[in-house]
């Protein structure tokens, strides 16, 4: 008798320890593309078996169909789910229990169903596309502030505003990618969702902020004409940093947390978008002249926002999921934007305030100011006359009779 009540206290103290430990779920693989009518199987992984029954759920119903939707977890472990995709679209795919001793936190999977792998091929051909013509798209300004050893008819307002929005993009990128706290918060917040923020991104974000650094650099070296931020420009800057700084504050006195700053750095920064072509468009407006600012950028910056909507219209189509443009038009909005102001750039620069070349005399021009000619244009063979570029910043001076 006494065996036997030993042997139930070992069992139940076993049992007791057994149950007590956390079974963790987990699947290995967080991301599937399924194209309609495919068929996929989900493996849930776990350290041990569990004396239970979880159900299989999805967020989107219609798009995927689960198989079996309950999984007896008493049986040794990995469990196979069958997927079978029904209609193009986005779901999640998660493990539930109520039960506290079993961690489901990782249990999921994102599907996403598309009619056509060619297009998703093209559309990941697009998105390359894109992102090389808008990192490339600042060398142009670079190369033509050297050519002419000046930065007169670049717009310093733009130039400010640019750095800074920059800055906090890369902020937003780094933050989200690098640091463990901030991912976590985003994952406490989206507890299925996937970090948004890929190493392209923070790449893109880092090169564009160096490139507008060494623009900056070169205006104090260059003929800049005795330009310089505006007031206006200032204090827009000035409520900025303002802001910025209160932001920054907050995380320390635990009012918010850090994923709440980087979230208000990137809405700074899309206002920052929203603004800052305004100075150069007025600038070349005023000067009747785009001399200076680069034509390069512009296209190419043209070019990188036509791909970046061609690829969200392509992967609407082809995931079925133009409530990603139509119910939330922020990016799509932003980059139609920029494309309207590459337009006004190009009208400006090609039909009103094309370059334009004129012969002026220099027979009774001083020597200083014909040095000041020679240096604008040097395209002349006529010794007594050279060619001047309209719009430039060299004073004309009117024969002498």
């Amino acid at each position: 008798m006494a065996k036997i009540v030993y042997f139930c206290i070992l069992a139940s103290a076993f049992f007791g320890f057994s149950c007590s430990q956390v079974i963790k779920i987990y699947t290995e693989v967080r991301e599937v593309t399924l194209l309609e009518h495919e068929t996929y199987q989900v493996i849930f992984q776990a350290n041990h078996s569990y004396p239970g029954v979880a159900s299989i759920n999805s967020t989107n119903g219609g798009v995927v169909s689960v198989s079996p939707l309950f999984v007896n977890l008493s049986a040794p472990p990995p469990w196979n789910v069958t997927l079978k995709a029904d209609h193009r679209g986005h779901d999640t795919i998660f493990m539930n229990f109520s039960g506290q001793d079993v961690d489901v936190e990782h249990a999921f999977v994102v599907v996403t169903v598309e009619r056509s792998r060619e297009l998703e091929v093209v559309s990941n051909v697009v998105g390359w596309c894109y992102f090389v013509a808008w990192s490339i798209s600042f060398y142009p300004q670079i190369y033509e502030n050297w050519r002419r050893k000046s930065v007169v008819g670049l717009n310093f307002d733009f130039l400010a505003l640019n750095v800074i929005g920059f800055f906090l993009y890369s902020l937003f990128n780094c933050g989200l990618y690098w640091n463990d706290e901030v991912e976590h918060e985003y994952l406490h917040e989206n507890p299925r969702g996937l970090n948004p923020v890929l190493l392209n991104d923070v790449v893109f974000s880092l090169h564009a902020l160096l490139i507008t650094v060494v623009t900056i650099t070169q205006c104090f070296f260059y003929e800049r004409g005795g330009q310089r931020v505006s007031k206006i420009a200032s204090g827009i800057i000035a409520i900025i940093f303002l802001i910025f700084t209160i932001s920054l504050i907050l995380p320390f006195t635990k009012a918010i947390n850090w994923l709440y700053f980087l979230y208000i750095c990137s809405y700074i920064k899309l206002s920052i978008t929203l603004m800052k072509y305004v100075p150069q468009a007025f600038m070349n407006y005023k000067r009747k002249s785009t001399i200076g600012w680069s034509i390069g950028n512009v296209i190419l910056d043209f070019t990188g926002g036509m791909l970046s909507m061609m690829q969200m219209i392509i992967n609407a189509d082809n995931y079925d999921d133009w409530a990603s443009i139509i119910g939330d038009p922020t990016k799509f909005g932003l980059g139609l934007f920029s494309v309207c102001f590459d337009i006004v750039f190009l009208v400006q620069h090609y039909v009103l305030y094309g370059v334009r070349e004129t012969r002026v005399n220099i027979t009774n021009i001083p020597e200083d100011i014909k040095t000041r000619f020679t240096r604008a244009s040097s395209k002349s063979k006529d010794p007594h006359s050279i060619t001047v570029t309209h719009g430039s910043t060299v004073p004309l001076i009117k024969n002498e009779k």
